[in-house]
């Protein structure tokens, strides 16, 4: 998933972070970073999932991807951190929950949230949201998305067939084996056209 639109719509929809909502690479960095302004929100990606195909004879695979966003709270007054944090919460629901980051992509779900860490000074809290998307396109039009459909778009197009048929009854008793002798006794054709 693509982590602007997030970062956009963050932006637009979260005023009491105003700008300060950018991306995070690694936890660490941010707990040890004593210069973090405060409220902030940092996005971090988490991991995608991945289930099964849908389909047996083609790629139809949910992939769900997991991000979560970090607050950076100040706790010198803890009682007005924990406030804060409610009211923030609140907000980046009202910004994320429900909207869709992609065309291919479903509506975000919050996945639950907890506490990070928390000192004097300090107070980290995590929440984690998914969206789901397939891998496999819904259309032949669409560009191939995996190995298989490649190979499938490499193959030449289907135009028609021709059938020969060869009945076994009634058998041809100068045979010593009932069977096909080899005399096409119906032919037909069909044409496919786009």
């Amino acid at each position: 998933m693509k982590i602007t639109p997030i970062l956009t719509q963050l932006r637009a929809q979260c005023p009491n972070l105003a700008n300060r909502i950018a991306v995070g690479v690694d936890l660490a960095l941010l707990q040890g970073n004593a210069d973090l302004p405060t409220p902030s929100a940092h996005v971090l990606p988490l991991a995608d999932l991945a289930s099964t195909s849908t389909a047996q004879n083609l790629t139809a695979q949910p992939i769900r991807d997991r991000f979560e966003i970090v607050l950076a709270l100040d706790a010198s007054d803890s009682t007005k951190a924990l406030d804060l944090l409610h009211d923030l919460r609140a907000e980046l629901w009202r910004a994320l929950v429900g909207f869709k980051p992609g065309t291919d992509y479903s509506a975000i779900v919050y996945d639950g949230g907890e506490m990070v860490s928390i000192n004097s000074s300090r107070a980290f809290y995590r929440l984690r949201f998914f969206t789901e998307f397939q891998l496999g396109r819904n259309l032949p039009s669409q560009p191939a998305e995996s190995w298989h459909e490649r190979e499938l778009d490499g193959l030449s197009s289907f135009t028609g067939v021709t059938v020969r048929v060869d009945a076994i009854d009634p058998a041809d008793p100068n045979l010593k084996h009932p069977g096909p002798d080899g005399r096409v006794e119906l032919t037909f054709s069909g044409d496919v056209t786009p």
